[in-house]
């Protein structure tokens, strides 16, 4: 199985070799819990998300990937912050793409559907505000979710 490894300001990464717009979803639910999925990639929790297609624009990836991801139809409230820190590097061995972070994460409120995994996600499910800091997942993903969970109100730029 293909796999993806995240590096941070580690000698050993590869160099980049692609920069592909993302975007993050912090999808919640009525009771205030947020929507994550264990991927299948590298079994790390995080929130749904992948790349933006060509025509298309950010809040409609945004839907996209939650639905592909999860089962969860949502609708995208703010902007959490924009994420391109060029020391995570993202190292996909199906076909040796080394790419640089870049990532927009917003968040949404949950409008229908189920839990549902995909063949990106093999756990989907609504977790309690307090407890997700307790599962394992990549730094950049902790860091995401650490300036959600803060509510500054204020996206992040780096």
């Amino acid at each position: 199985m293909a796999k993806r490894i995240d590096f941070y300001d580690d000698p050993n990464a590869p160099a980049p070799n692609s920069l592909v717009p993302s975007v993050n979803v912090i999808v919640t639910n009525t009771a205030g819990d947020v929507l994550m999925i264990r991927r299948s990639d590298n079994d790390n929790w995080a929130v749904p998300g992948g790349a933006i297609d060509l025509g298309e624009s950010i809040p409609a990836a945004a839907v996209r990937e939650t639905v592909e991801e999860t089962g969860i139809a949502c609708e995208i409230i703010s902007l959490v912050g924009t994420y391109s820190d060029p020391r995570h590097v993202i190292l996909y061995t199906s076909n040796g793409e080394a790419r640089q972070e870049f990532s927009i994460v917003l968040t949404a409120r949950a409008t229908g559907g189920e839990p549902t995994p995909s063949e990106e996600s093999r756990e989907v499910r609504w977790v309690p505000r307090e407890e997700i800091m307790s599962l394992p997942m990549d730094r950049s993903m902790r860091m995401r979710i650490e300036h959600y969970l803060a509510g500054v109100g204020l996206p992040y730029i780096g």
